[in-house]
């Protein structure tokens, strides 16, 4: 899969990418992360990316054209719709949730755009496939939304992970995961439970199951 971020600030990615799973991922071929500096397609000598709200208001916001420019030089030819995405960080996109996560791991090309300042003209939609939010709070920019994104995607993709590391985690079904143990068999009077030692595969699977549902109905019911 090829990830490639629209950013006015590469330099913040420096690092995320370069450690653990991504990192053994691009090493092995299966991922690949290009950053795409959007002052390069700014206007003028001083590669112009913003400009004052039409109406008046406070901050700047991105310019259509130049992020239209961005778009298309990143685009990859001869894939399929269903093969690319543009998505866009923003406030009033859909909350980014496992689903989503698992859906864009299985295409060939996401273009991630990140916002900064006051947004971007409202233009820009057009030029989007979705709109994706992380939840109900406002950060500097979609930089650190998209490194976010990028972790949750790439831990998904085909071949990155076992495929049993992440059937049963949180989230991939409608529920929590069960609770997890390891040594010291006790510690401060706390004990792991007797069922883990016993062996037997068969009501170890039923613990798991039980206790999955009652993490999920104490901490996210509305999973269920």
């Amino acid at each position: 899969m090829k990830i490639t971020i629209l950013t006015l600030f590469p330099e913040m990615f420096v690092g995320p990418f370069q450690e653990s799973i991504l990192k053994h991922a691009q090493q092995k071929n299966l991922l690949e992360i290009n950053l795409v500096n959007i002052r390069d397609f700014g206007e003028g000598r001083h590669k112009v990316v913003d400009d004052k709200p039409y109406g008046g208001g406070v901050g700047m916001v991105m310019k259509v054209d130049v992020l239209d420019k961005a778009i298309q030089s990143v685009r990859e030819k001869g894939l399929a719709k269903d093969e690319e995405k543009v998505a866009l960080l923003d406030a009033r996109g859909v909350q980014f949730q496992q689903k989503i996560a698992k859906d864009l791991s299985q295409i060939k090309h996401l273009i991630i755009l990140c916002g900064h300042y006051e947004g971007v003209d409202e233009r820009v939609r057009s030029l989007v496939d979705l709109t994706i939010s992380i939840g109900d709070f406002i950060l500097t920019g979609g930089e650190i939304p998209a490194m976010l994104v990028v972790d949750s995607i790439g831990r998904l993709i085909s071949g990155v992970l076992k495929e049993e590391a992440t059937a049963k985690e949180s989230f991939s079904t409608n529920q929590l995961e069960y609770p997890q143990y390891t040594t010291p068999r006790e510690y401060n009077g706390m004990h792991v439970p007797e069922v883990l030692l016993s062996g037997n595969h068969q009501e170890i699977k039923k613990w798991q199951e039980k206790k999955a549902e009652e993490m999920t109905q104490k901490h996210r019911p509305d999973l269920l």
